[in-house]
């Protein structure tokens, strides 16, 4: 991710967090956790120019919107504190997606938001020499095939780095390192499937993080901010004393088997996983950088849901 969309993410998550405190006030207390996320989204909103933070504001008030028809305990009419506060960049390394969290304590109750500007990306996961991908994603270690056979790509890695060499003097980096890495990649997990029943269902628990919350996107060109509703352990939605969400919102049940992995059509650098059940993600590997580096990213995206998980477009005002 560029430095500019990195900084107009901060200043929705800001604009979302602010717009949220300023219509749950209308109805009960609120108050904002100033912390050094905080600070760092509101820098952010001060840097973007007054045509972006129109735009933000009526993606942000579509949202809002929206997560009040859907979550009832937010706006219950009471006198206890609301709490909402932006979460560090590290709890989502630790597998926990929201960006911003939304808590009632003295009921022990809260809800988190994943909020994206303009894209709709799961995962920047890596790759690397000693990055053991299987523990970190789904428990079962990485077997000495894998290290072996990425072994060589790593190597050849190493020597154009210390050369200085930029990623476009490669002779084919898709021969030489997309393809061979992805082949490993999808042979390892196809064999650690093959053992281990959890493995999908833990696959989609690292790549959606261990809490339901809610995925809101701002489509900017469409005027439409999009919400999907990640309800996997029925956490979300939950009654008030005195009413119940607008929607209706299943729990999803996770996958409990692979039913293909294997490469794009077409393509060098993407493999797509489907599982049971309508999942559906596409594995894209690239370069995160100009010059040569020993480690590439992942850019994760969902192609296929479950039906139980809906998705509410709202439309601008």
């Amino acid at each position: 991710m560029s430095k500019e969309s990195n900084n107009q993410g901060r200043a929705y998550e800001y604009v979302c967090l602010t717009t949220l405190e300023k219509e749950i006030k209308r109805i009960r207390p609120a108050r904002i956790e100033e912390n050094s996320s905080y600070h760092a989204a509101k820098r952010a909103w001060q840097s973007i120019d007054d045509s972006l933070k129109e735009t933000l504001m009526e993606s942000a008030h579509a949202a809002v919107k929206a997560i009040f028809d859907l979550e009832p305990l937010i706006v219950e009419d009471g006198n206890d504190m609301l709490d909402l506060l932006i979460q560090t960049d590290e709890k989502g390394e630790e597998g926990d997606v929201r960006d911003i969290l939304i808590i009632r304590r003295n009921i022990q109750w809260e809800i988190g938001l994943s909020v994206k500007h303009n894209h709709f990306a799961v995962k920047h996961s890596r790759l690397s020499k000693g990055l053991d991908f299987g523990e970190k994603w789904f428990g079962v270690k990485c077997s000495y095939k894998y290290w072996n056979d990425i072994k060589p790509i790593f190597e050849y890695l190493e020597a154009e780095k210390k050369k200085g060499s930029k990623w476009s003097d490669l002779p084919s980096k898709e021969n030489d390192v997309y393809i061979p890495l992805l082949n490993a990649f999808v042979d390892e997990v196809k064999k650690s499937a093959s053992t281990n029943a959890e493995l999908p269902a833990k696959m989609v628990e690292y790549l959606l993080g261990e809490y339901d919350f809610y995925k809101v996107i701002s489509v900017d060109k469409k005027r439409t901010t999009q919400i999907q509703v990640f309800n996997l352990r029925g956490t979300l939605a939950k009654p008030s004393d005195k009413d119940v969400s607008r929607y209706e919102v299943p729990v999803s049940s996770l996958p409990t088997r692979i039913v293909s992995l294997d490469f794009k059509p077409g393509s060098n650098n993407t493999v797509e996983l489907y599982m049971d059940g309508g999942w559906q993600f596409s594995f894209r590997i690239h370069n995160a950088s100009t010059k040569v580096e020993t480690s590439l990213k992942f850019d994760v995206q969902i192609i296929g849901m479950p039906a139980t998980i809906i998705s509410i477009n709202c439309v601008w005002r």
